[in-house]
């Protein structure tokens, strides 16, 4: 069954990977694009202040010129009344209008604007005054009028030379406001940049979370698989490509869950025919060694003991095997629950106490309280192990020491015997199944070689750990297996 947030997958990894590059580098091409645009702003608006300034430095100037020759040519006609001057005037007057007009264009503020029709407003109220001296006769031309008229065409010059002032207050505030317009956009470009970069670190972990989503769940599911638990349902994740990969798996553990059943059925039908005839085995050759079919010679007992012999070692190979088969199934059903694991150890003690004194052989156990969660049964079979290995390889009258303590959030098991000992170049392979030491024994029994594995596998499904350690009491040359468990309480 799908969740809603399959459907965020694509339908390939290919193209999931495509997505992620993309929302990792969206960022980046966003703040790339922005800070192209601001400086395309800056670029336009510095060319804008540039042609600004160029029409302003120009039609100061020319304004300055044009006020000139307007006043020189007033003061020629004044002087000497050539009509012909009058319409050189009329040239200058539209030149000064039009070049006035330019200047309005710019973008002035009000003081400025105001001092320019300031300017256009005494030209024309100048030659309101000219028309009226042109109309005059050359007796009514008075010496003041004159002089008024010439006063004030001084003060437009002035006006006029004002205007360059304007004109560079202009170009003063058109590059402050370019300034102050750069430093803005060099500010929001930083701020884009700290932003960016938070951004695109939460995007390229949410994105990797995405994309290792379902290879995690594929690489657990193998390790599912290859740890040999079967009863987990394989479901993946992510792209359709990679959903129908774990289909596959899902598929790989439904035929590996048939295959172990198959085995299991196997292995319970073959133990079951072969103790059939192997009870019969067993029987003919006890009534044979009894005298039961009649006396036998010497060479015939020999015969009937090595049956006998070889009749209880096939019996010990079909139980070891069905043993093996019963502790690789229980591994991975554990009941966890809270456990005193110094009262288990006494239990378990106490079962072997009779062995024990048949040889003489103490038992000195140290088993302060300690409480913690795990299977209490596979626990026992863990100390059972460790005992049972202890007692056989102890010599009569040995001593087999068991010590519990706590090293913070762990339980220690520390279980020590005075045997022979456990060779350097065996410590590796004794926890291997069906692995037998060369070292003699005590025991009445030849061990199957399954005690020691089935207890590391008991104890790593425990997520603890056991080891050969090295045996520190003095002149102790015994064996000295250490178990650490998780306590998994408070």
């Amino acid at each position: 069954m799908k969740t809603g947030f399959d459907f965020y997958y694509p339908q390939s990894f290919f193209k999931l990977l495509l997505i992620a590059f993309a929302a990792v580098a969206l960022p980046l091409v966003v703040a790339f694009i922005n800070a192209a645009v601001y400086v395309e702003r800056l670029a336009q608006q510095s060319q804008t202040l540039v042609v600004q300034a160029a029409q302003s430095a120009r039609g100061s100037r020319l304004l300055n010129e044009q006020v000139t020759q307007l006043e020189r040519t007033v003061r020629q006609y004044l002087i000497l009344g050539d009509a012909s001057l009058l319409d050189d005037y009329e040239r200058l007057r539209a030149r000064f209008k039009s070049t006035a007009s330019e200047l309005s264009l710019l973008p002035l503020d009000d003081s400025q604007l105001k001092e320019l029709n300031h300017a256009v407003d005494k030209e024309q109220e100048l030659f309101g005054l000219l028309g009226a001296q042109v109309k005059a006769s050359a007796a009514a031309r008075s010496p003041r009028a004159r002089a008024e008229l010439i006063a004030g065409y001084v003060q437009l010059a002035e006006l006029a030379r004002g205007m360059l002032d304007v004109s560079n207050e202009l170009i003063d505030r058109e590059v402050e406001q370019l300034r102050t317009t750069a430093g803005r956009a060099q500010s929001i470009l930083w701020w884009q940049l700290f932003a960016t970069v938070p951004v695109g670190l939460l995007l390229a972990v949410a994105v990797t979370v995405l994309v290792a989503r379902p290879i995690r769940q594929l690489d657990a599911s193998i390790r599912t698989l290859g740890d040999g638990v079967f009863d987990r349902h394989i479901r993946v994740q992510g792209p359709a490509d990679l959903v129908h990969l774990g289909d596959r798996l899902e598929w790989l553990r439904q035929r590996l869950v048939d295959l172990e059943g198959q085995k299991q059925r196997f292995l319970r039908h073959m133990s079951h025919e072969l103790k059939t005839p192997l009870t019969s085995l067993r029987e003919g050759s006890e009534l044979l060694a009894d005298g039961t079919a009649g006396a036998l010679t010497p060479k015939q007992q020999g015969i009937v003991a090595i049956l006998q012999r070889q009749s209880v070692e096939l019996q010990r190979l079909i139980e070891d095997l069905l043993d093996y088969q019963r502790a690789q199934e229980g591994l991975s059903r554990l009941e966890l629950a809270p456990v005193e694991f110094n009262a288990l150890i006494a239990v378990v003690i106490e079962n072997h106490r009779l062995a024990a004194a048949g040889r003489n052989v103490r038992i000195a156990p140290q088993l302060p309280p300690l409480s913690l969660r795990a299977d209490a049964e596979k626990l026992r079979v863990i100390v059972d192990n460790l005992l049972s290995n202890a007692l056989k390889y102890s010599p009569d009258g040995g001593v087999v020491s068991l010590v519990l303590q706590r090293q913070d959030r762990e339980a220690v098991l520390d279980v020590r015997d005075t045997g022979p000992g456990i060779a350097v170049e065996e410590r590796e392979r004794v926890f291997d199944w069906y692995f037998r030491g060369d070292r003699p024994h005590r025991g009445r029994v030849q061990g199957s070689g399954l005690g020691l594995a089935i207890a590391r596998d008991l104890v790593q499904a425990h997520g603890g750990r056991i080891e050969v350690a090295d045996n520190d009491e003095a002149g102790g040359t015994g064996a000295h297996f250490r178990v650490t468990l998780p306590l998994g309480v408070s």
